[in-house]
């Protein structure tokens, strides 16, 4: 037995030599997964599958359904000035990701992983629901605009406790050897909600007039988000909250003050983890969520083709994610991440030279690369950033460095994107930006520990 004094608490909590559980007061606690039963397991899955399923179905569909966004809520501006205006709207809904970091991260560390995941998925699905009841700027005016921000703050608010609820959810309920390919269902369902939200842009382009689409067309998909959400919520409430956690309470080892703690004894894993996070950020984003509008406003492609191949890439994606969680257990999270980020370094320019061709084969091929190149990092990142931080803290550790991350750098790299190639003038300005972003992940990833084979830090 090994004796650790819990952070923020004076407290010694009695550890055992290995993970296969947790022993306090003369009980033991199964930790990673050791007695968790397949079915509980199963649960566990889904629940954390479909929350973040429904947050990234409405940013996808927000993302790819951008041009008719912009004809509704900013009809006077310009085609290019009315996207900026939309992917504005879109960045500042992520600067209060870091506000709901912090409170997300102290429900989940201090009442509970499960309270926090299920809270979270009823005001998001709420918000994304209102979207669709908001009336245009020709029946409004100027709040259709403020309406359509401040439904997408709160929404911000709310997705920030998504990800790495679900993300901690799944490592602390997981196997010890599989804890990657149990995280990796987080970012398959991003993209599972990404991958529905571009089959539902396709369908609603290729069966809907321009009139139509600008009308009512574009609300239809967030009408959707109300029954998931509460499926979501039903799933959710009907589980016990993870075995690490239920240890922790039963002592009263939670931290008080989780993010306090986190900022005075945990600065260096959190310095890393931001870091790691800015290529899924801007990656994400570009690779994903961004370049439907890239192809069919600065390629030229069409929308259905533009829609169309992301669909592919996407489907692919979900493929590799799981391969990824596979080779993080295998060979480590430190190696693929690195691995990621160095791909990216070298190919990601001269993938956009190639998509600048035009040629619809050409372009599919690419973004499958691209979102496998993606995959290296997103499949990877969540089990990195769970691992990073003790149990104490570790939903405000994955929530603070993950969501400020994403605030500062994914939210914007819609805008940013535009932006640059306004001010430069190249089509491949995107792609300079997404090569600097994995230069700063290279460098965090180089400077922290490996964490796959290690037990769960109590």
């Amino acid at each position: 037995m090994t004796n650790r004094k819990s952070a923020g608490t004076g407290k010694t909590a009695t550890m055992p030599a290995t993970p296969a559980a947790l022993t306090l007061s003369g009980q033991q606690y199964p930790n990673d997964g050791a007695g968790v039963s397949k079915g509980t397991l199963r649960r566990v899955v889904g629940a954390s599958f479909i929350g973040n399923f429904v947050e990234w179905f409405d940013y996808a569909v927000y993302g790819y359904l951008a041009v008719t966004i912009a004809h509704a809520f900013f009809p006077e501006a310009d085609k290019q000035t009315g996207l900026l205006l939309t992917f504005g709207l879109f960045a500042v809904s992520f600067f209060v990701r870091p506000l709901g970091g912090f409170v997300w991260g102290h429900i989940g560390d201090r009442v509970g992983r499960k309270n926090a995941l299920s809270l979270s998925i009823l005001i998001m699905s709420a918000a994304t629901f209102a979207i669709a009841l908001i009336p245009g700027y020709t029946v409004i005016g100027i709040w259709a605009p403020i309406l359509l921000l401040l439904v997408r703050v709160v929404q911000g608010f709310s997705a920030a406790g998504e990800y790495a609820g679900a993300s901690a959810f799944l490592v602390e309920y997981a196997p010890a050897n599989r804890r990657g390919i149990y995280a990796a269902v987080v970012p398959a369902s991003t993209a599972t909600g990404l991958l529905l939200g571009s089959l539902i842009a396709l369908l609603l382009s290729v069966s809907l007039s321009p009139d139509q689409m600008n009308s009512w067309g574009w609300r239809l998909p967030f009408l959707l988000a109300a029954p998931m959400g509460l499926i979501g919520r039903y799933i959710r409430t009907r589980l016990e909250d993870t075995p690490a956690f239920l240890a922790l309470e039963k002592e009263d080892e939670a931290v008080k003050a989780p993010v306090t703690a986190l900022f005075r004894e945990h600065w260096r894993p959190l310095l890393i983890a931001v870091g790691a996070v800015v290529l899924n950020a801007v990656g994400f984003y570009v690779v994903l969520s961004y370049m439907p509008t890239y192809l069919s406003e600065v390629v030229g492609l069409s929308s259905s083709a533009s829609f169309l191949a992301t669909t592919v890439a996407l489907a692919t994606y979900i493929g590799f994610i799981f391969l990824t969680g596979l080779a993080s257990d295998r060979f480590g999270r430190k190696r693929v991440l690195i691995t990621a980020s160095i791909l990216f370094v070298l190919l990601t320019v001269p993938a956009f030279m190639l998509l600048a061709t035009g040629n619809f084969l050409v372009i599919l091929l690419v973004q499958i690369l691209l979102g496998a190149m993606l995959t290296l990092n997103d499949g990877t990142l969540p089990s990195f950033l769970a691992e990073l931080f003790p149990t104490k803290i570790r939903y405000s550790g994955f929530a603070v460095s993950f969501n400020l991350t994403n605030a500062l750098f994914g939210g914007t790299a819609l805008f940013a994107s535009t932006l640059l190639i306004k001010l430069s003038g190249s089509d491949l300005a995107p792609g300079w930006y997404l090569m600097g972003a994995a230069v700063v992940s290279l460098i965090a990833v180089s400077l922290a520990r490996e964490t796959s084979k290690a037990p769960l830090q109590s």
